[in-house]
Order: structure tokens, then sequence, then C-alpha cells
């Protein structure tokens, strides 16, 4: 069985249709061929790294896309020259398309080819509302202001 049936836990939940989605799409997913290879790294704190062997690509055959909470990595390998015979071809050289769901506020900041490696940098940003705020604790008896009825009519 490679499907779950969540409709259940939308009789009783709302908002979270969205986890849903992700797991159907991690099972889905998981059934691939694998290729091209990938790690996913944590590099610092609120950072993270993602690694695919992409050997005999270039630059121009290789498109990072980040559209909301989806990063898109896909790949076009070139055709052989005509007229090039092959005793063993071992290196892959097809196509590929390999989506990975962010988590809210994660961010793509820079892409880079080396080695026949192709590294992804994310950071996680959250925004100064969302952030843990330390709050200060009045000691002694507190002067609160009080509105006098009268006065406030």
């Amino acid at each position: 069985m490679t499907g779950f049936d969540f409709s259940p836990f939308f009789r009783s939940t709302v908002g979270f249709d969205r986890i849903a989605d992700m797991l159907d799409d991690a099972l889905r997913t998981a059934d691939g061929d694998g290729y091209p290879p990938y790690n996913i790294e944590l590099a610092g704190e609120n950072r993270y790294r993602i690694t695919m062997a992409v050997a005999g690509l270039t630059d121009e055959d290789l498109s990072v896309v980040q559209h909301e909470n989806t990063l898109v990595v896909s790949g076009k390998a070139r055709q052989p020259a005509e007229g090039t015979q092959f005793l063993h071809r071992g290196i892959a050289g097809r196509a590929f398309e390999r989506r990975f769901s962010l988590a809210d506020y994660v961010k793509v900041t820079a892409a880079s080819l080396a080695n026949g490696l192709l590294t992804v940098d994310l950071v996680r940003e959250l925004p100064e509302a969302m952030k843990p705020r330390t709050i200060e604790i009045a000691s002694g008896a507190a002067k609160v202001k009080t509105i006098d009825a009268k006065k406030a009519a």
C-alpha cells in the first residue's frame, strides 16, 4: 500500500490540509528512481544546504526555481555528438526534476555548480514579529495608570 486516505482527519481539523498534502507528496516521491542522488545538510542555525550529484551537466543544463514553499531543481542533459559510439555508458545523462517542500520563511540564498555537484544554500529568515522577545519584568509596586470612569466619559 503506497497511499493513505487522510479524509477522516479533515472532519476534525481546520487548516491542516497542507500537512496532509506534504505527507501524500512524500509518500508519492519516496518510490522515485533516486536520480540524481542528493544530500540535505544542516549548515548552521537556520541554514541548510542541498547538494546534488549532477555529473556531466553544466549550469546551462540546470534550473533552480523557488515558488512559494516549493523548490524545484531540474536538469536536461545535452545529446551526445552525432556519431558518438559508447562502449559503456555509466554516466546517467537523462532529464530529471526534484521537488523539495520548504518550511515557512525558508529562502534560497545561493546556488553553485562545481566538480559535478550542484549546491543550493537555504536560510530560514523569521520576521521580527515571529522571533521570541524578552519581556521586562517590573519589580516592586508597579504604577499602573487607571482611568476614572467619570473622566473617561
